[in-house]
């Protein structure tokens, strides 16, 4: 019997092209629960979903022109976390599966290949998982609602499709853009350090709020502060100085009312040119808000879509091998991809559950590895009252987010901070 398989979504399409020894775009979701995580249980719980996400249980294989995802033919096991978040998946690995699901003390995880979903899929994966869990364990009826999907039902044709596609206008948006700042330091080869702000919501609304914001524009103005404080003592020389930008991704289901559980995300990339004079936070504010709101349009996201689509769609590139598409595509994102942006600062927003999940849960987190280009990556996710906010890097030095939540702390918000690069944690 054939298995069932799936052509990569358009996004997907870059991720095993740029992949490299020591680096494989990944992220991470997970749950922490109230009582201690029963592995037997959760297994069942990744099998009973297997039907119902069959775009999630899948592994990578090499064709003559393209990548494709083939389904597995049993779901991964389970298996105790280890060492730090987002350990490398090895081509080995991703040949296998392109998925974890982990479980340490009280937290279950679940890491993802980016080719498979985007930030939003895998937080639905992972409410339905810790949702089957929960009533398996506890015996709790848990509905289909607030992003939990019912496991027993057939996955729908809208979750599966790749939403760039269907909402391409045709009219490729030419946005050439000048590199930003790379930040360097001593790159570590074997750990990922990890370092979580813990945020009282309310507080980071008021900010957001003083400052005439949403919190991802307020967030992404204190990041962009911070980097350009980090540039100016490093380069004293005003004229020699690099444009500094966030990218910060944009959901496109909101835009375009998309129900896909596969990538469905653009990245814009605010910010600002230092040459040109200092920036007040109020400013930087301003100017992010501007930027987003001009760029974020449907119109403009489908031009910037087609950008992407056009070039598959064509017979001539469509018949090269993959050997060499691979060679384009990664000059391509060498002169497009990364060196756009310093920092990629990605939010997830409040993450609800339903009223039976919530006495089961003390929080949900979301966390992004490192790019390939530059060191350091931001992620962010509410739950409850608290906001948590991930700060990982593949570099020795702390200084960005030793920066960054410092300017924080200094405008008001209370920061707790927990790292694995200590054993101690400390509140600000």
């Amino acid at each position: 019997m054939s298995k069932y398989w799936l052509r990569l979504d358009n996004a997907a399409l870059i991720f095993p092209a740029i992949r490299r020894r020591r680096w494989a775009n990944a992220f991470r979701v997970s749950v922490t629960l109230a009582e201690p995580v029963d592995p037997a249980v959760l297994q069942q719980a990744v099998e009973d979903l297997m039907p119902r996400f069959p775009s999630m249980y899948v592994r990578l294989k090499t064709g003559v022109f393209w990548y494709y995802l083939e389904e597995l033919s049993a779901p991964p096991a389970v298996r105790e976390d280890f060492a730090y978040p987002l350990t490398l998946m090895q081509d080995k690995e991703l040949h296998t599966c392109c998925l974890r699901v982990m479980y340490f003390r009280d937290r279950i995880a679940v890491e993802f290949f980016h080719s498979l979903t985007d930030g939003t899929g895998g937080m639905t994966y992972l409410k339905t998982l810790a949702a089957r869990y929960l009533a398996l364990k506890y015996g709790v009826e848990i509905p289909a609602e607030e992003g939990i999907l019912d496991w027993q039902e057939a996955p729908r044709p809208e979750e599966l499709e790749d939403s760039f596609v269907r909402n391409t206008n045709g009219m490729v948006l030419n946005d050439h853009e000048p590199d930003a700042l790379v930040m360097g330091g001593t790159r570590e080869w074997d750990f990922l350090h990890l370092t979580t702000g813990i945020i009282p919501t309310e507080a980071l609304l008021e900010a957001a709020h003083r400052h005439n914001s949403t919190v991802t524009v307020f967030l992404a103005a204190v990041m962009e502060q911070a980097i350009l404080e980090y540039q100016a003592d490093r380069c004293p020389n005003r004229k020699r100085r690099k444009p500094v930008k966030v990218t910060v991704p944009i959901n496109l289901r909101r835009l375009y009312g998309s129900k896909t559980l596969r990538n469905f995300v653009l990245t814009l990339n605010p910010g600002v040119d230092p040459r040109m004079g200092d920036y007040t936070l109020e400013e930087l504010c301003k100017v992010m808000a501007a930027q987003l709101a001009a760029e974020g349009t449907p119109q403009q996201m489908a031009g910037r879509i087609a950008a992407n689509v056009t070039p598959q769609q064509i017979a001539a590139i469509r018949a090269v091998p993959l050997w060499l598409k691979n060679i384009i595509m990664g000059i391509i994102y060498t002169q497009r991809g990364e060196t756009k942006g310093c920092i990629n600062l990605s939010n997830l927003g409040r993450v609800r559950l339903p009223e039976a999940m919530t006495p089961y849960v003390k929080r949900m987190e979301f966390i992004i590895g490192p790019q390939r280009s530059y060191p350091n990556n931001c992620s962010v996710a509410s739950f409850g009252d608290e906001t948590f906010v991930n700060m990982i890097r593949n570099i020795r030095e702390p200084e960005l987010e030793r920066r960054f939540f410092s300017r924080l702390v200094e405008l008001g918000v209370p920061v707790a901070i927990e790292t694995n690069s200590r054993e101690s944690s400390q509140r600000s």
